[in-house]
């Protein structure tokens, strides 16, 4: 609980008072590897923060599975088109390894605005954050070769290098399983 504590402080900046209000809205949840926190066609009604492990963001497109994300340690999952306007998912999210989340159920998440009461200007900022990220992403993909995708990936994130079947992070980086083992290979020798 700590590390989700120290983050929503640092980013939020919110009294050690309100944190303790807020962390208790947050309840330990185990994900096994392989489990799903999330299948396509369902509902989310949760947020959860990832304490430890790797959980998979994807989905299907002509009969193939596309990695839209990895998450890690200190990163939020949940499906934001579901969570918040109640569609459908259009994502499974699944477990790589066993996780360790804190997790807040959606009537708890909406407590937060009786809680905090500047909690709207804090959401926003941090869905702006999330949305500069997701600019970064779709900018470098566009802009970007495969193995400059590559090296900035791997620089960022060399421990999911050793940690997840690398299909998953060749697709996620919009390569073919070849092109990544290629680059790979290249950079390695």
């Amino acid at each position: 609980m700590k590390d989700l504590q120290k983050y929503i402080t640092t980013y939020f900046g919110i009294s050690e008072d309100d944190m303790q209000k807020v962390a208790a809205l947050f309840k330990e949840t185990e994900l096994k590897k392989g489990d799903y926190f999330l299948k396509i066609g369902q509902y989310c009604d949760k947020l959860s923060f990832v304490q430890s492990g790797y959980v998979r963001i994807y989905s299907t497109f002509n009969n193939k599975e596309v990695t839209q994300w990895i998450s890690t340690k200190g990163y939020f999952i949940t499906e934001l088109n579901s969570f918040i306007f109640k569609q459908r998912a259009r994502y499974n999210m699944q477990a790589l390894t066993d996780c360790k989340l804190f997790t807040i159920e959606k009537d708890n998440y909406n407590l937060l605005n009786k809680i905090l009461p500047n909690w709207p200007v804090m959401e926003k900022q941090f869905i702006a954050g999330c949305f500069i990220t997701l600019e970064d992403r779709v900018f470098n993909h566009l802009s970007l070769t495969a193995e400059e995708r590559y090296e900035q990936f791997f620089q960022q994130n060399k421990e999911l290098f050793n940690q997840v079947p690398l299909q998953y992070i060749a697709s996620m980086l919009g390569m073919s399983a070849e092109t990544f083992s290629r680059i790979r290979n290249k950079k390695i020798s």
